[in-house]
C-alpha cells in the first residue's frame, strides 16, 4: 500500500506541486484553501474541496441570484420545508405531506445515455427518501437535438429505456412529464427527472449530523471507482468540441435499482422505529458530499475512518473513496444504544451497512486512513464553497432576434392551408404521439395513478377513503426563454401552473431545474439572472412558494450553449380525485363525473374510456358537450411552434404572460371541478387552438364541431397564455356561466364535442382516424 498524503506530510512539504486545475479549481480558489488550512492540503483535502466547490455542488455562481426565491416567496403556510433541504416539504391536508424536487443529469445522460438516465432517476428518488417519505411517483422532462439526427437516435433511445428501467424495476409510476426537440440539445441533451414522495407531518427527516458521540453509518451498496468525480465534474465544465464520450465514459455513474429498492424499504423502517437522529444520501461528491454537509449543518464536527469504508475495489484510495460517486447509498447519524438495532433492520433488507465515524464536538471534519490523518477541515468551508457574481450583460444579438418578428412569416390564408399546417404540427417530432416513449414506462403500479400521459398532468390518489390526491406538471420552452428570457421563465411557470389546474387541482408549490450554458459567457449569465428574477416574481404573483431545485450550468457544446431552458415543476392539490378532469373529449359515466370507482385507465376499477359504448357521436346530439375557450387570444407568435415547425424560424417576442389571469382561471377549474360541470379540460399551449382540440378529440375518441372567433389563423395557431378548453356537461351550462362570472373568467362557447371528425366550420375538416395516424407515426419511424 502506497503512504497515504497526510496533513503532518502536507505541513512538511508546502511546495509540493498540486493538480487543482485538473480537478477544476482555479488559482484563487486553491489559494482560498491553503489559507484556510493555513498549510496546503493533502490529495484528499484536494480531491474534497474539488467536488464541493464545483460548480454542480456549490452553486457558487448561482447562489446570488437564488435568494431572491427566498426574498420574494408569497406567504405559504403549507411550507414545511423548503430551500437548503434535500427536497422541499409541503402540507396537503388531513396529516400528509409531500416532498418533490427535479434534477438534471443532462451530461452523464449524454455520455452514456442508459446509465446516465438511469442514475438520474435513481438520485432523485434518494433525495426523497431522505427527507422521510415513501417516493410514489416519478416524471421526466426530456430534450434532444433534432429528432432526426443520427446522434438523436443513439442518445433518446439509451435515455428511454435507462429512465424505464430504473423506474419499472423500483415499482414507481411514470406519471408524465415533456419530450421535446431542437438542434440547440445536440450534443447537449437534457435529462431533468422528478420525484415525489409521500408522508405523514411527524415522520419528517433532517439531514443533520448532531449529538457528539452519536455514530456515522454509512449503508448500502459498496464503493467502487464508477462514477469518480461524475456528476460534479461532468455538470460543472462544458464538452469541448473535440471531446468524444469514450474520454467521458469513466465518470458515469452504475445503477442497480433493485439495491434501491432493498434501500427504500430499509430506509422506511429505520424511520419507522425511530433509529435515525440525521441522514443524507450520498449522490454527487458522494462520501465527501454526505460527511461535509452532515457535519456543517449538525453538532459541527465528525471524525471519519475511511478504511472502514466498504469497498468493492481494494484499490482505491482516500481521494478516490471520497470523490466517488457510486449509487444506492445513504448515511446515517444513529444513537451508539441504538447501533446494533439499525444494523438488525439493513440486515433484515439484505442492505451492507458500517460505522465508519462519530459526531464530534470539535468543530472539525477530521478523516483517517489506517491510523493516519488525511484530511482535517472545518467542515463549512467545504459546505459553503465560494460564491461569485458573474458579470451579466445582455447578448449582442438578443435585440436582433427580437426585431426579428414572426408576424413577417407567410401565412396560410385558407382552410386548406390551415389543414395542412394543422397536420405538420401534429406530426411534428414535438408535438406527436408519445406512446413509443411513455408505453415503456409503467404508469400504473402501486395502483394509485388516476391520471398520467398524455395527460396535461400526473394525478396520484392519496388517501382511498376521502379521494385526497396530488397533481404535477413539469413544463419550459427554451424557444421563449431564447427570445426573453424573463418573460420565457413566467411563461414555464404559467403553463406548468395550468396544467396542475386543469386536473381540477389547487396549485400549491413550484421546483425547478434551471438548465443553462456557462456561467463564465457574460449573455448567458444574463440568461440566467433574468430566468431566476422573471421565476421568483412569477412565484410571488401566483402565491406558490419555491421548495428547492437544481441548477445546471455548462450545457453548451464547445462555445455554443443551448437556449436557456428552465424547467419548471408545479405541484398542486387535489382534494377528492374522483372528480379529477381529463382532455378527452367524449361522455362521462353517468353520475358525478370520475364518481366513485373511477380510476385510471387500466388500474384498478378503471372507468369506461371516453368514446366507450353510450358515448356522444353525432355532432350535437343529446348528450353532447358544449366546447368552450377561456381566456383572451391576440395575435402572439413569436417562439409559437407554428413559426418553429413551419418556417424554421424564432425571433420576435414570446406571449405576454398574465398571472393574475392564471391565478383566476385556476380557481374557476378548481370549482367547476368541484362541482361536477365539465365533462373535459385541456390548457393551450404549444401550437395553440387547433393543437388542443386535436389532442382532445384524439383522448376521447370523439370529435367536435367549432366555430373559431375572429381572424382564423390567430384563433387556430395563437400561444396566448392564461387559456383553456372545456367542455361543459349537458344542463350545467348555467350553472358554469355563474362560476366564470364569479372568477372573471373571459370565455365564448365554440362548438360542440361529438361525431367522428374534427371540424372547423367553413375552413376545413379532418377525420380522427386521419388525425390519429398522422399523430402517432412520427415517433415508431424514428427510433423503431
Amino acid at each position: 500500500m502506497n503512504s497515504p498524503d497526510t496533513v503532518a506530510r502536507a505541513r512538511d512539504t508546502p511546495d509540493q506541486p498540486q493538480p487543482f486545475a485538473e480537478l477544476g479549481l482555479t488559482e484563487a480558489e486553491y489559494a482560498t484553501i491553503t489559507r484556510t488550512l493555513g498549510r496546503r492540503p493533502t490529495s484528499a483535502e484536494l480531491a474534497l474541496y474539488s467536488v464541493m466547490w464545483s460548480e454542480h455542488c456549490s452553486y457558487k455562481s448561482s447562489k446570488v441570484h437564488l435568494q431572491q426565491f427566498a426574498d420574494k416567496a408569497p406567504p405559504s403556510s403549507a411550507l414545511l420545508a423548503g430551500i437548503g433541504h434535500n427536497a422541499g416539504v409541503v402540507d396537503v391536508g388531513q396529516g400528509y405531506a409531500v416532498t418533490f424536487k427535479i434534477e438534471s443529469h443532462n451530461h452523464p445522460s449524454y455520455v452514456e445515455p442508459h446509465q446516465g438516465a438511469a442514475t438520474g432517476v435513481g438520485g432523485i428518488v434518494r433525495d426523497i427518501l431522505a427527507m422521510g417519505a415513501r417516493p410514489v411517483a416519478v416524471m421526466d422532462a426530456l430534450r434532444f437535438g433534432a429528432a432526426s439526427a443520427p446522434d438523436t437516435g443513439r442518445v433518446l433511445p439509451g435515455v428511454v429505456s435507462g429512465i424505464s428501467f430504473y423506474g419499472n424495476c423500483l415499482g414507481l409510476p411514470n406519471i408524465g412529464g415533456e419530450l421535446d426537440f431542437d438542434p440547440c440539445y445536440a450534443g447537449n441533451p437534457l435529462v431533468n427527472a422528478l420525484c415525489v414522495g409521500v408522508m405523514r407531518h411527524d415522520e419528517l427527516q433532517v439531514a443533520e449530523g448532531r449529538g457528539p458521540g452519536n455514530k456515522v453509518i454509512l449503508f448500502g451498496s459498496t464503493t467502487g471507482p464508477d462514477g469518480v468525480g461524475g456528476a460534479s465534474v461532468l455538470a460543472s465544465a462544458a464538452f469541448g468540441a473535440a471531446d468524444g464520450e469514450s474520454a467521458k465514459r469513466p465518470s458515469v455513474q452504475v445503477g442497480d435499482p433493485f439495491t434501491e429498492k432493498l434501500l427504500v424499504e430499509c430506509c422506511l423502517e429505520l424511520y419507522a422505529d425511530g433509529l435515525v437522529v440525521g441522514i443524507q444520501d450520498l449522490g454527487a461528491a458522494g462520501v465527501a458530499c454526505a460527511t461535509t454537509e452532515l457535519a456543517a449543518a449538525g453538532t459541527g464536527g465528525m471524525c471519519v475512518r475511511l478504511d472502514a469504508v466498504p469497498l468493492r475495489d481494494g484499490s482505491l484510495g482516500p481521494p478516490e473513496i471520497l470523490m466517488s460517486e457510486s449509487q444506492e447509498r445513504m448515511m446515517a447519524v444513529v444513537e451508539p444504544d441504538r447501533v446494533e438495532e439499525f444494523l438488525g433492520v439493513c440486515a433484515k433488507w439484505d442492505v451492507r451497512a458500517a460505522v465508519i465515524g462519530e459526531v464530534t464536538d470539535s468543530g472539525r471534519l477530521v478523516m483517517t486512513w489506517h491510523g493516519e490523518t488525511v484530511v482535517d477541515i472545518p467542515p463549512s468551508s467545504a459546505a459553503d464553497g465560494p460564491v461569485y457574481r458573474r458579470p451579466a450583460q445582455r447578448g449582442a444579438g438578443q435585440d436582433a432576434l427580437a426585431a426579428d418578428d414572426a408576424d413577417a412569416l407567410p401565412r396560410p390564408a385558407d382552410g386548406a392551408g390551415m389543414r395542412a399546417a394543422l397536420l405538420t404540427l401534429i406530426g411534428s417530432a414535438g408535438l406527436a404521439d408519445k406512446s413509443w416513449v411513455t408505453d415503456q414506462y409503467d404508469r400504473y403500479v402501486r395502483g394509485d395513478t388516476v391520471l398520467a400521459m398524455p395527460e396535461d398532468g400526473g394525478l396520484v390518489r392519496l388517501d382511498e377513503a376521502t379521494g385526497l390526491g396530488i397533481a404535477l406538471a413539469t413544463d419550459g420552452n427554451g424557444r421563449y426563454c431564447r427570445l426573453d428570457p424573463y418573460l420565457g421563465t413566467q411563461l414555464a411557470l404559467s403553463e406548468a401552473y395550468r396544467n396542475v389546474a386543469v386536473t381540477g387541482a389547487r396549485p400549491l408549490a413550484v421546483t425547478n431545474c434551471l438548465n443553462f450554458g456557462s456561467p463564465e459567457d457574460p449573455a448567458v449569465m444574463w440568461q440566467f439572472a433574468e430566468a431566476v428574477r422573471g421565476l421568483a416574481d412569477g412565484c410571488a404573483a401566483l402565491g406558490v412558494p419555491v421548495t428547492g431545485g437544481n441548477v445546471s450550468f455548462y450545457n453548451q457544446t464547445g462555445t455554443t450553449p443551448i437556449h436557456p431552458t428552465p424547467v419548471i415543476g408545479v405541484l398542486g392539490v387535489h382534494d377528492d380525485v374522483r372528480r379529477r378532469l381529463a382532455i378527452g373529449f367524449g361522455r362521462e359515466p353517468d353520475g358525478e363525473p370520475g364518481g366513485p370507482g373511477a380510476r385510471a385507465p387500466g388500474g384498478p376499477g378503471a372507468a369506461r374510456a371516453p368514446g366507450g359504448p353510450g358515448a356522444a357521436r353525432a355532432p350535437g346530439g343529446p348528450a353532447a358537450a358544449r366546447i368552450v375557450l377561456l381566456g383572451r387570444t391576440r395575435a402572439e407568435f413569436g417562439g409559437s411552434a407554428w413559426a418553429h415547425v413551419l418556417h424554421g424560424h424564432l425571433g420576435g417576442r414570446p406571449p405576454e404572460p398574465d398571472l393574475d389571469a392564471e391565478r383566476r382561471l385556476a380557481g374557476l377549474l378548481a370549482a367547476a371541478a368541484e362541482a361536477g360541470v365539465l365533462s373535459a379540460a385541456h390548457d393551450l399551449s404549444d401550437g395553440g387552438l387547433a393543437v388542443a382540440l386535436a389532442e382532445s378529440c384524439l383522448r376521447g375518441e370523439t370529435g367536435c364541431v367549432v366555430t373559431v372567433p375572429g381572424d382564423p389563423f390567430t384563433s387556430l395557431f395563437s400561444e396566448s397564455a392564461a387559456r383553456a378548453i372545456v367542455a361543459v356537461r349537458r344542463g350545467a351550462e348555467a350553472a358554469f356561466d355563474q362560476l366564470r362570472a364569479a372568477h372573471d373568467v373571459p370565455g365564448e362557447a365554440i362548438g360542440v364535442v361529438g361525431g367522428d371528425s374534427l371540424v372547423f366550420a367553413g375552413l376545413f375538416t379532418i377525420g380522427l382516424d386521419e388525425l390519429a395516424a398522422v399523430h402517432t407515426r412520427t415517433l415508431p419511424a424514428l427510433f423503431g
